[in-house]
C-alpha cells in the first residue's frame, strides 16, 4: 500500500502502545516534515556501532528504483550485495521498513539473508523467483509479525490454542508480568495508524527469563533483536507459516479502552476459536 502526501504526525506515534518499540528512533525525527532518505540515513550513521547487512556491508537507504532489474538490483538480493535497502518516497510502509531496521537491525539482516539463501539454494548459484515455504513464513513476520516474550509456559499455551479470554482477562494479570507484545512487521504498523476491530499479527513466541520484564525497555529490545536473530539463523526454524500464532493485538491489555470489559472477548468473530499442530516456536534467552 502507497500511501501518498502523507500527514505525519509524530506525537501521536509517541503516544501510541503500539509504537512502543520505535519510539526512540521517532523520537529523534523532525516533527515537521515527513522522514526522507536522508534523515533515514542521518540516523543510520549516528549509531554507536554501524548497522550491517548479513554480507558484512553497512545498511544504508537508497531511493527506490522501478522497472525490469537484473536480479542482483531486485530488493532483496541489492540488500544482502550491496547493503542498499530500496526506499520509496513519502511512504508509510517504508518509513516503517526504516524504523524497524534502525531498532531490530540483527534480526532485519539475518530475514535479509534468508531470502537470499532461498532465492540462490538451488545448485549454490541459480537465481530462482518463486517464494516458497521459507519465504512464506519470513515474509509474514517480516510483514505482519509480532514477537511474543513469555517466562511463563501457561499463558504461551493459552495463546497457541486461541483461549482469548483465558489469556487477555482471566490471566489479566499474569500476561502484564510474565509476556508482552511488539510489534515488529512494518506492514503491521503501517495497518497500526488507523487501528481496527479485526487486526491481527502473527506472533512469534520466544521464552525468556522472568528478569527480562523488569529490564529497561531499551534493553528488552535489544535482547529480543538478538534472540530472534538467533532463531532466523538456525535455518530449521521459520519454514513454516504455522510456526507463527495469530494474535488479535486489540485483546492486548492496556491496548484499547475497550478491552477494560470482560464482555469486549466474547465478539467471536474477532476472537476466534481455532486448534492446529503447530510448530513450537520456543528459543530460550
Amino acid at each position: 500500500m502507497i500511501s501518498l502526501n502523507p500527514n505525519w504526525d509524530k506525537s501521536a506515534l509517541q503516544v501510541s502502545l503500539a509504537f512502543a518499540p520505535l519510539h526512540s528512533v521517532i523520537e529523534q525525527l523532525d516533527a515537521h516534515h515527513f522522514p526522507t532518505l536522508h534523515d533515514f540515513n542521518k540516523l543510520l550513521n549516528a549509531q554507536s556501532t554501524r548497522i550491517k547487512v548479513a554480507s558484512g556491508l553497512p545498511l544504508r537507504f537508497v531511493e527506490q528504483v522501478y522497472g525490469q532489474l537484473l536480479f542482483e538490483e531486485q530488493y532483496e538480493p541489492r540488500c544482502y550485495l550491496k547493503g542498499e535497502v530500496p526506499t520509496r518516497a513519502n511512504n508509510w510502509h517504508d518509513l516503517f521498513n526504516a524504523l524497524v531496521w534502525l531498532t531490530f537491525s540483527h534480526s532485519k539482516a539475518a530475514i535479509n539473508a534468508r531470502h537470499y539463501q532461498a532465492l540462490t539454494q538451488i545448485d549454490g548459484a541459480s537465481k530462482v523467483s518463486g517464494r516458497g515455504a521459507v519465504r512464506d513464513a519470513i515474509t509474514l513476520l517480516d510483514e505482519s509479525g509480532v514477537i511474543v516474550p513469555y517466562a511463563d509456559e501457561t499463558l504461551a499455551d493459552l495463546l497457541r490454542g486461541f483461549q482469548w479470554k483465558e489469556l487477555f482477562w482471566n490471566q489479566r494479570t499474569q500476561v502484564e508480568l510474565h509476556m508482552d507484545f511488539y510489534l515488529y512487521g512494518h506492514g503491521l504498523y503501517e495497518k497500526s495508524l488507523k487501528p481496527y476491530v479485526g487486526m491481527t499479527g502473527q506472533g512469534l513466541l520466544l521464552k525468556v527469563e522472568p528478569s527480562f520484564f523488569t529490564q529497561p525497555l531499551a534493553q528488552r529490545l535489544v535482547h529480543l533483536d538478538k534472540l530472534l536473530a538467533n532463531y532466523l539463523n538456525d535455518f530449521q526454524h521459520c519454514t513454516d507459516t504455522q510456526e507463527l500464532s495469530p494474535v488479535p493485538l486489540l485483546g492486548i491489555p492496556g491496548w484499547t479502552e475497550d478491552n477494560k470489559a470482560s464482555t469486549y472477548y466474547d465478539n467471536a468473530d474477532y476472537f476466534r476459536r481455532g486448534r492446529r499442530n503447530g510448530k513450537r516456536n520456543i528459543q530460550k534467552s
